[in-house]
């Protein structure tokens, strides 16, 4: 997601400010807007309900969408960077179906689609208002999802709120997100978040970082950098995290940059 800028950050992405700028001067609400996914990997589509005037939270931003395309396009022969990274979870428990939490799920697509394309169990979670957005886009995906016994749960989840990241827990072997990085204000909550998620912290100390079966808790996080002031969330981050670069789209026609996703575990873990 993005957010307007302070007056001394650059801003790389015109696309989104258009889109910030229409929404914040158009007196008119924004009607409903539905987006199709055409997922050639399983010859279906899925369908997300957009409601551009109720915020950033409930709009489809570019780093989704590359995610989308990545599972899409995975395939357990690919030798790319990414599609390393879903392999490797998948080959831990082959006849077991994944389980993925999604942070600041938005709209859901992103979970939406992995739980279709991979079969897996997903929990989508984002704040309060946001759930009923979300329900409605697993409620009516759930047909496409379920032909691969995948299954979509939606939760909230507010960031360092050691209560609600309890309640999730963090039996996962998956944990992604997508535009995460926007306002400053949420760069600590969401490393406080992480921590809990991938070394088992609640509070300020590394206790235990793999999963219980042993491997290496991960989360990948596509990304559209906007502002300078980003930079601040990934130094923050690798004082914790070791953060690998694992996809990079070229420019486009709407942004000098293009999305990345990352990989983020404990510093020292080893991947082969």
């Amino acid at each position: 997601m993005a957010t307007t800028s302070d007056n001394d950050d650059e801003e790389i992405n015109p696309f989104t400010m258009l889109q910030l700028n229409a929404a914040n001067h158009n007196k008119s609400p924004t009607p409903i807007q539905h987006q199709t996914y055409h997922l050639t990997s399983i010859t279906s589509t899925v369908v997300i309900r957009q409601l551009p005037s109720q915020g950033l939270s409930f709009q489809l931003w570019p780093a989704a969408t590359t995610f989308v395309n990545l599972l899409d396009t995975y395939q357990p022969s690919n030798t790319d960077s990414f599609s390393s990274v879903i392999s490797t979870v998948k080959n831990r428990s082959p006849h077991a179906p994944l389980r993925i939490l999604e942070i600041g799920s938005g709209t859901g697509v992103v979970g939406i689609v992995a739980s279709a394309i991979l079969g897996a169990d997903v929990t989508v979670t984002d704040l309060p208002h946001v759930l009923e957005n979300m329900k409605f886009n697993a409620e009516v995906n759930s047909s496409v999802v379920g032909t691969r016994g995948g299954e979509v749960h939606v939760a909230g989840l507010s960031w360092g709120k050691v209560e609600e990241m309890e309640v999730i827990g963090r039996d996962f072997d998956l944990i992604i997100g997508s535009d995460v990085v926007y306002h400053d204000n949420l760069y600590e909550p969401l490393i406080q978040t992480l921590k809990y998620l991938l070394l088992g912290d609640n509070n300020n100390n590394k206790i235990n970082n793999i999963n219980g079966d042993g491997h290496e808790k991960v989360f990948l996080m596509a990304h559209l950098r906007r502002w300078k002031k980003e930079a601040g969330f990934f130094k923050k981050a690798k004082k914790w995290f070791r953060v690998d670069l694992v996809h990079e789209d070229g420019p486009s026609d709407v942004s000098r940059t293009g999305v990345v996703v990352y990989r983020f575990a404990r510093k020292d873990a080893v991947f082969r």
